[in-house]
This record gives structure tokens, sequence and C-alpha cells, in this order.
């Protein structure tokens, strides 16, 4: 065998038995040398900047339990303290004076000792107060001084404290089960309470004179974006005594008015003597056939009209095909209710406006459920509903914002997706509309194809088609109809970029009914003026 073979073999042999014995003798134990070990990170400013550094969750550890320790007081875990507790309201780092940090950084002086500041509320004592602490020396505290009348000028009274977290839990309690209890018939009937569709925006300062401890908790409706729904109510508390349970209401303030507490409020409201701004109200809900309804309609308190709801969507068909010339869709017997789809975030509805769930039984023993079937919301049509300029003899102007009130369904039925809006008005006015989207239905393009409608693609027919839409309208206005209503229809026929339309309508109520069809954009539109 050639040496040089020898010699390789040698090397690779005595480089396997190595390997072996490195294997052998670190079974079991630490990681030796013969593993490879990453380099220790260095810090590139030596350790200046340490000076300034948070405090780290083993610090503040060990501050709680220094405290906890060191104090000679039960300290009360602040997440669930009472105001007559002791309880550690923070802990942050103490930053060193200036002076001594730049002859550390700048002139070789020596560190800074590690410590921290620590607030705590004494509530559990003759003389409530609030003390801070400086803590150190850190990782392992060993002394803490009060710093309070040096840094303050003199001890800091119980009532100045800021207001924990649970402090805020508490005083959502006492409004819950101790305030608004007290108005029933109000909270109920004007604020529709459930015990959860009130969100409260807290005010400050708390007072406006020394010893002070009242708060203005302003409510609003709980939705995405509260901040820009008030109800009109504001409750003022006085919270300053240490026991929750001689907590007060010391004023109430609703829709311009202020009341004494929420029992003067009730009494207001069941005697008629208070104004609440509630316009609309009415009843809504989906027909697994015929899609969105409305109920007992009332507009200020007064029924406008019974019934007001989508009846059919009918579409007729022209082609030289024999399925398109065939077609005649009625989409309730598809079911406009049951092909209501979801309601995306944003885009088929604003995104704060409120979703809801429809449950229906179709096709099946089982009940199912579209989620987002339905969204109600607010919105500002951008032009004034009625607004004057005067300059003649006197200047000045008076307008207000055209604001509505929409309820929204979007069923998608095959290729159309009909878009179905109720619009509640505040000069009394209701508008029933539905625009339609989708896809437009097709032949193939052949022979006089060109009569039946107009070519959208090389071998592509978009058919010449006619949409009629039809409501039920069982209006009260003045005194109850009977069973008397209004059935309206709104035909739409377009062939390419002609379009006609037709309005038939059966009167059998004598008041006022208007419809209009507006063809540019297949946008129907039913006015009820009451």
């Amino acid at each position: 065998m050639h040496m040089k073979t020898v010699l390789i073999l040698l090397v690779l042999a005595l480089a396997t038995i190595f390997a072996l014995v490195c294997v052998l003798l670190t079974r079991g134990r630490a990681p030796s040398t013969c593993q490879h070990q990453p380099p220790e990170q260095e810090d590139p400013d030596d350790g200046q900047s340490l000076v300034f550094a948070d405090l780290t969750p083993e610090e503040l550890a060990q501050v709680v339990r220094y405290l906890q320790g060191s104090l000679g007081v039960q300290l009360v875990d602040a997440s669930r303290a009472k105001p007559s507790d002791n309880c550690i309201a923070s802990v942050d780092v103490q930053v060193p004076a200036k002076a001594e940090v730049l002859r550390f950084l700048d002139g070789g002086g020596a560190r800074p000792r590690r410590e921290a500041l620590a607030v705590l509320y004494f509530g559990n004592q003759p003389d409530p107060n609030v003390t801070e602490y400086v803590v150190g020396p850190l990782p392992t505290p060993v002394y803490h001084r009060d710093v309070t009348v040096q840094k303050y000028g003199g001890k800091v009274p119980y009532h100045r404290r800021p207001a924990l977290a649970v402090e805020y839990k508490q005083l959502a309690g006492f409004l819950k089960s101790q305030v608004f209890p007290t108005a029933p018939s109000f909270m109920r009937q004007v604020m529709e309470y459930d015990g959860a569709n009130l969100a409260t925006l807290t005010a400050a300062p708390r007072g406006f004179q020394s010893g002070d401890r009242i708060t203005w908790f302003v409510l609003f409706q709980n939705v995405s974006g509260f901040f820009v729904h008030p109800v009109g109510l504001e409750v003022l508390v006085d919270h300053s005594s240490l026991d929750i349970s001689r907590w007060a209401v010391s004023r109430v303030f609703y829709n311009g008015q202020y009341y004494r507490d929420m029992v003067q409020l009730e009494s207001a409201y069941v005697q008629g003597r208070i104004s609440v701004e509630k316009a609309w109200s009415f009843a809504f809900g989906m027909s697994v056939t015929t899609g969105l309804r409305l109920f007992d309609i009332r507009h200020k308190g007064e029924r406008v009209a019974y019934e007001i709801s989508v009846q059919e969507a009918l579409s007729v068909y022209g082609s030289n095909c024999p399925g398109g010339m065939s077609t005649r869709y009625m989409d309730g017997s598809f079911g406009i209710g049951r092909y209501t789809s979801p309601l995306v975030r944003g885009v088929d509805c604003p995104y704060l406006a409120t979703y809801l769930d429809v449950h229906y039984l179709a096709h099946s023993q089982v009940s199912r459920v579209s989620k987002n079937a339905l969204c109600i919301f607010e919105q500002n049509l951008g032009s004034p509903l009625r607004r004057h300029y005067s300059n003649l003899q006197s200047l000045y102007y008076g307008g207000l914002v055209n604001s509505v009130l929409v309820v929204r369904s979007i069923a998608t039925v095959g290729n159309y997706d009909y878009v179905w809006d109720f619009i509640f008005y505040q000069n009394g006015a209701i508008e029933g509309k539905v625009q339609a989207t989708g896809y437009a239905s097709s032949s193939f393009l052949h022979g006089d194809g060109l009569r039946y409608g107009n070519r959208v693609w090389e071998h592509t027919l978009g058919t010449v088609h006619t949409h009629s839409i039809n409501y039920k309208v069982d209006l009260d206005v003045g005194g109850r109809s009977g069973s008397n209503a209004c059935y309206y229809t709104g035909k739409l026929q377009r062939t390419g970029g002609i379009a006609s339309c037709s309005v038939e309508s059966l009167l059998m109520t004598s008041e006022l009914c208007f419809f209009t069809l507006l063809t540019s954009s297949f946008i129907a539109k039913l006015f009820f003026y009451v």
C-alpha cells in the first residue's frame, strides 16, 4: 500500500478515536471544551448606559419583596386593593442625580448606586397618605428612605392620589349596582340599558377645591370608537370616603338639565317632565322569503306605519338563446332573506356600524345563522337638511346637518347583489332604497343577438332585462288604516345604454306616498312622508 494512503488512514483513525473519547467523557455532564462555545456578548460602552436602564423584572420583584418585609404593615395587591388598604401603587427606576452620573460618565468617578422609586398608598392608617420611598441598592435592596417631604415640601394627602385601575372598576360597579337601579324606567326605556351597552369616561380634575374627590362620569354607547357616541347622561360621584359603601351621587346631568340624583331624574321622566331625544323607534326582522322588513314604526313616539317591507324582486330577461329568452326570475322563490350575505366591515357598511346576526330555517331541519347580516348606522349625507344664509337687513346663518339612520342588508341571489336600505330622516321622512350590483347575466352572442342586448365581449351578449322591485307599505299616519296597504312596484328596463322606467302602484289608503327610480345607476327609492 502506498505510504501516503497509510498516513491518511492513520489520521482519520486518530480523529475518530478523539471524537469518541469526547463523547464518552461528556455524556451526562456539562458541555466540555470539546464543544463549541459562542463568545460572550460585550457591552460596547463598558456598562455606562446601564445607569439609565429601566428596572428588570427580577429587580422589580426584589423591590416588592423588600417592601413587603420591611415596612411593618400589610400590603394588599394594588389590583384588588380597597381605598382603605395599604398597597404599592408603582415602582420605577430612580435615576441618579445628573452631577453624580456625569462624574461617572466623563470623569472616571464611581458608578452611582442603582435604586428604585416606590409610590405607596397608605389607606389603612390613622392619617392616610401617599408616600414615596427610594429603595436600594439593587439588585438586592437593604434600605429605604422617605423622600416625600423632600420632593413635595410636606406630606401628600390621601385624597390627592391618582386613581388606581381597581378604583375605576369599583366606581363602575357602584354605578351599575347602586346608581342605575334607582332609575329603572329611564335606564330601560331611554338608555336601553342591559348592563353592558354603556361605557364611561372619567373627567379630571376630581373637584375644584382642596379635599375634593368627586368625579364626573360621562356615558357613551359601548361600541367601537365610543368616544364619539355620547348618550347625554353624566353622573357626578363623590368617592372621597375610604368606605365604598358611603360613596354617593352628588349631581346628575341629562340633555341640558341638572338633577339632584338619579331618583329625581327618574321621577321627572315618569311624570313626563323630561325631554328625551329619541326620534325613531321600530321593530325589524328578516323574512327568509322576502328579506328585510320593519314593523311598528314610530316617529317621536307616534306610530306612522304598521309595516314597511320588501315583497319581491322580479327580473325578466330577453335573448335569442332558449335559456335567456325563457328566464323569469322571482327572487322571493329562492329566498331573499335566506341568501342575505355577511357584511364586510368598512366596505358594505361603515366600520363603526352595529352588526347583527340573522337566524333562519330553510331547506333543512336545523336552523342556520348568517353572521353580520344586518347593519345599523348613522350617516351624514353630505348636504344640509335645511339651511339659510341671510344677508338682508340682518346677517345670520342657520342650518341642520342631514344625518340619517340606516338599516341595511345585502342579498346575493345568483349573479345579483341587492343592497336593501331603509333610511330614517330627522324631518320624519322614511326612504326605502335598493341598489343592484354583482354581475350582469349573459348569453352566447350569435346571429341577431344584438337585438336582445349589447356585446360585452367577443362572444358574450349582455342580455336585455327588466327589474321589478315590490314593497308593501301599511301607513298609520293620523290613525290606524285597518288592513289596507300600499303596494309599489318600480320597473327598470335596460337595453345596453338605453334605460326606461315606469311605476305601478296600488293605493289603498289616503296617505301620500312618493316613489322615484333613478335609472342612471339603478337605485330605486321609495319615500314615505309622514
